[in-house]
């Protein structure tokens, strides 16, 4: 999977660290920061027919920050 730049976003992670994806996002004054990801084509028929997906988080050693992945794409108010 890559993330993908969308209409909404108004900042780029990691943008001058190439160790790094960088990551287009959404980042909202309450915190949340929302991104779009794109999978391949042998992703996707992975997942039809296995339903599974896999999400590895670099923590770094901090506690775990709550994730939520889906499939919608979230509702995105209006600042």
């Amino acid at each position: 999977m890559k993330p993908i730049e969308f209409p909404e976003m108004n900042c780029t992670f990691a943008k001058n660290q190439p160790q790094y994806l960088p990551l287009p996002a959404l980042r909202e004054q309450d915190g949340h920061v929302t991104s779009c990801w794109r999978a391949a084509l042998a992703e996707r028929l992975y997942f039809l027919f296995t339903g599974k997906m896999w999400l590895t988080q670099m923590t770094f050693g901090s506690p775990l920050q709550p994730l939520r992945p889906a499939i919608l794409k979230p509702v995105i108010k209006k600042q």
